[in-house]
């Protein structure tokens, strides 16, 4: 058993002094980290505890939604304003995890969740991810979970945020404070591809604390939707996710975002598809197009092949359903 220094402050100020010292870690739910430690991925001196820190709001104006790093991912889900204004968000949420890991869960821990892929959650097993230089043992290995979009030679493990995927397609901003004070981090920019660098996983500077998401409010966002795939109908990650915002002239395309889960390692936006769509009508061509220019780079592997036609049969279902619902 690793031992380690645990603290718990209540000005943010002072969790981020706590949190720029070498070893030292953030955790909230603890729903990720807890199990990470648990299972020796990773080992850290100190737990700062954020749990005290006044992050829990739910803010909702005219042009914005400004959610706190704290709020839980249920109390999110079920807030009325959030339902309807971004309706990606609550259904990504609800469709997360499980009913008490979302009671537990933040949405700061949400995003930066590590992933699931057994390689990097086997210590014995070689991973990039995990201990640079190693290898990747899904390049060859049992890889049914892995990427086709958007891997590299060194990392194909897929990013495991249903929230992080709606958030994308929303446009959202991820905010954070650290030793040189706040900034704002576009989520499109939040995560990098892995290229030969797959340990690093997000933008965030060394003690940087998340501390909120300004999601816009648009009539793009209004009409979003989120469709989870998976192997079972709860407490499972996406086998393939979409996250879309149609917005319709008629039956026109004015505005589309297109952004998928399960299929990368970061949350994965097709701007190629999307200009399949812009100004034409959403019908079946369009969206034929669409699918097939989503695909267009994707590189399977042995055994995860079938992600391709399913990623474009979802993405057709989520389309058509913007022509049922006008």
């Amino acid at each position: 058993m690793d031992s380690f220094a645990y603290s718990r402050p209540d000005r943010t100020e002072d969790a981020v002094a706590l949190g720029t010292a070498p070893g030292s870690r953030y955790v909230a739910g603890g729903t990720d980290l807890l199990n990470l430690m648990k299972d020796g991925v990773q080992r850290h001196d100190r737990l700062v505890d954020i749990n005290s820190l006044p992050l829990t709001d739910v803010r909702v104006s005219d042009t914005l939604v400004r959610l706190g790093s704290l709020s839980r991912m249920s109390d999110v889900a079920a807030h009325g304003e959030v339902v309807r204004r971004l309706p990606a968000l609550a259904q990504a949420l609800l469709a997360s995890a499980s009913p008490q890991v979302r009671n537990m869960a933040s949405l700061g821990g949400n995003l930066l969740q590590r992933t699931r892929c057994w390689y990097f959650r086997d210590p014995a097993m070689p991973c990039n991810k995990r201990d640079p230089g190693s290898g990747c043992a899904a390049l060859d290995g049992v890889n049914r979970w892995h990427a086709v979009l958007g891997g590299s030679d060194h990392c194909i493990a897929v990013h495991p945020s249903d929230l992080a995927v709606a958030l994308t397609a929303l446009e959202a901003t991820v905010r954070v404070v650290g030793a040189d004070g706040p900034r704002e981090i576009p989520v499109a920019e939040f995560y990098p591809p892995p290229g030969d660098t797959p340990h690093v996983e997000s933008t965030l500077r060394p003690g940087e604390l998340i501390t909120g998401v300004d999601v816009p409010v648009t009539e793009l966002a209004r009409s979003s939707r989120y469709l989870k795939v998976r192997d079972r109908a709860t407490f499972e990650f996406a086998v393939v996710s979409v996250a879309a915002a149609v917005l319709l002239s008629g039956d026109v395309v004015r505005e589309a975002r297109l952004v998928f889960g399960g299929v990368a390692p970061r949350p994965w936006r097709s701007r190629e598809a999307e200009r399949e769509l812009v100004g034409r009508r959403l019908d079946d061509p369009a969206i034929s197009a669409a699918v097939t220019a989503l695909v267009r780079d994707a590189v399977p592997r042995e055994h995860n092949a079938f992600k391709v036609p399913l990623l474009q049969r979802a993405t057709t279902d989520v389309l058509r359903r913007f022509r049922r619902t006008r």
